[in-house]
């Protein structure tokens, strides 16, 4: 069993506080220069055009945000979780999107009004240009991942058909690159301008490449991951132990989670995200899973000795965040999963458990939550039954604080179902538990 004191920051910046002051400053600062190297480049052929190049200049900046928020940058990661940034990632791509079919509605309608052509005309013309071409194909793809992105038509996609789909966005990102080289307004209009727009799509580009494809590759060439052991808890949860070579030089902390992949079992595009459920050391990694789909229902049939590529391990639902001596765990159903693990490096005794499910049985991992839980002197609650049943929402706000009275001196970890997450962040909102004591890990990637 791996342990670690718990790290208390009080009266001191926070991780997520200097993450986010160190994006704000990136992004200010960036749009600040962008903002000077429009005027310094001057008006266009007319006030149209002028305008164009103002969106199609954001529009760059924007693309290139896009990349840096699912580049999957450890220092980011750990500090504001993959979840979160994935929904910035989703903001700032139907903005893009915005930007980008305004910049093209403008450009047209400033080459006609030069012209003096119909815009179906000069939409024609234009495309027989190659730079022009190359920004209309972008612009298509751009609106393309962002139909299938929709609430509506993402929920009909399985996983890896809208994942696979999604990939177009980098071909897109190669269409605008080339398209803004051959802009002598935007990319050549001084020699700043130059080297600045090429440092930031190098730096863009590199930090992509790095998080996505250099460091996962290196760590599994290095630790090389192999299924030790695969136990079932269960008639539709499972436990995968993993061991390797030098895992104790593998930076994961207990309430991260990994990509997982078992390319000799199920097929490379099969990945899942799946929470470490014990504290990660040298004797291994673990998983434990529930069959929702085809790749975790085929987690109970992985033979021993496969092996498995593992991504990350990412998210900030970390200990790196505590602010308070005393801790909440949350958990609802397999988001047990991360507050196990966290258990593990409790060093006090200050910390209670609540862990909602249908019914005893449903408990995932409760002996040895139980365990964990006595050895530190905690206090673990079982919340069963269905609400309606037992009349009133364990996570209302007087529940909750029936339950754990001094609630609001406490650090609060929530992970579970998004309808039961919501619940309690909405009742530590009422409770007025301070923001910065609360901390949820929300399921899934997309």
């Amino acid at each position: 069993m791996t342990t670690a004191s718990n790290t208390v920051r009080t009266g001191t910046v926070l991780p997520v506080d200097a993450a986010r002051t160190a994006m704000w400053t990136f992004v200010v600062a960036n749009a600040v220069i962008v903002e000077v190297l429009f005027v310094s480049a001057g008006a266009g052929k007319n006030g149209v055009l002028t305008v164009a190049k103002f969106f199609g200049l954001h529009a760059a900046l924007l693309l290139l945000f896009q990349l840096l928020l699912v580049a999957r940058l450890p220092w980011l990661d750990r500090r504001i979780g993959m979840d979160r940034l994935t929904v910035w990632h989703r903001w700032v791509g139907f903005t893009l999107l915005w930007t980008v079919l305004t910049h093209a509605t403008l450009v047209v309608l400033g080459y006609a009004t030069l012209d003096d052509a119909s815009m179906g005309k000069t939409f024609v013309a234009l495309s027989g240009v190659p730079a022009s071409l190359l920004g209309m194909l972008a612009a298509a793809l751009i609106v393309v991942i962002a139909v299938i992105s929709t609430r509506g038509l993402r929920r009909r996609l399985r996983y890896e058909v809208w994942h696979g789909l999604h990939l177009l966005l980098y071909v897109a990102l190669g269409l605008a690159f080339v398209h803004q080289l051959q802009e002598t307004t935007t990319f050549t209009s001084s020699a700043f301008a130059t080297a600045y727009w090429w440092i930031l799509w190098l730096f863009a580009f590199g930090a992509l490449l790095t998080g996505r494809v250099v460091v996962p590759l290196w760590r599994n060439a290095h630790h090389r991951f192999t299924v030790a052991a695969v136990v079932p808890e269960s008639d539709d949860v499972v436990s995968v132990y993993v061991t390797g070579r030098n895992l104790d030089k593998l930076p994961a902390r207990a309430g991260q989670f990994c990509v997982w992949r078992f390319p000799g079992h199920n097929h490379w595009w099969l990945a899942n995200p799946f929470s470490l459920s014990a504290a990660p050391g040298p004797q291994g990694l673990r998983l434990t899973a529930k069959a929702a789909g085809s790749a975790s229902a085929g987690l109970r049939s992985l033979p021993v000795g496969t092996r498995a590529f593992v991504e990350g391990p990412y998210g900030a639902f970390t200990s790196l965040h505590r602010t308070r001596p005393g801790a909440l765990l949350i958990a609802g159903g397999v988001g047990i999963t991360p507050v196990r693990a966290m258990l593990e490096e409790e060093a006090s005794g200050d910390v209670v458990v609540l862990y909602r499910v249908r019914g005893e049985a449903d408990a995932v991992l409760l002996d040895e939550v139980r365990h964990l839980v006595a050895l530190r002197g905690g206090r673990l609650h079982l919340l069963t039954g269905r609400t309606a049943e037992i009349g009133a929402s364990p996570f209302a706000p007087e529940s909750l604080h029936r339950l754990v009275p001094d609630v609001t001196g406490r650090d609060v970890y929530v992970c579970g179902p998004p309808a039961m997450t919501a619940a309690v962040l909405s009742a530590l909102r009422d409770l007025r538990v301070p923001a910065r004591q609360v901390h949820a890990e929300r399921f899934g990637l997309a």
